[in-house]
């Protein structure tokens, strides 16, 4: 009987010294958002049209991160996003027998950044006169 429960035990503590570490993208999923509103290209395609009130776009966008008026009195706003995105990814693999130990670790990372820039210009009566918008990855 003591020999089964020594092999259980010698068996388990192996099994335990083993293991696995999730990956990067599970990591990524597991943090929270920091963004109060996610703006795309997509978005700013989808919902901002000529002649909507700043209102409509400040609830389609957020807060622009600058505004500017003209000599006439017309306002612009500037939404400029930048956006970093690291992702690491580690293995870690380790050995017991008896005595003896050993491990082994690898891993691999890459950085991606995008950016976001859009200006809409409102027209005498406050309403989208024009909007552009540029975008890249690199």
């Amino acid at each position: 009987m003591k020999r089964h429960v020594a092999l259980a035990l010698a068996a388990l503590f192996c099994g335990t010294t083993l293991f696995a570490c999730i990956s990067a993208r599970e990591h990524r999923e597991n943090l929270g958002s920091t963004a109060e509103r996610e703006i795309t290209a997509g978005n700013v395609k989808r919902f901002i049209k000529k002649g909507i009130s700043g209102a409509e776009v400040a609830e389609a966008l957020g807060s622009p991160n600058i505004t500017t008026r003209d000599d006439n009195g017309r306002e612009t706003w500037v939404y400029d996003k930048i956006a970093t995105e690291v992702s690491y990814d580690q293995s870690n693999m380790g050995w017991f027998l008896f005595l003896a130990a050993g491990s082994q670790r690898s891993g691999a990372s890459s950085q991606t950044q995008r950016t976001l820039t859009v200006v809409i210009k409102f027209d005498a009566n406050d309403k989208v006169d024009t909007f552009s918008y540029h975008q890249s990855k690199f």
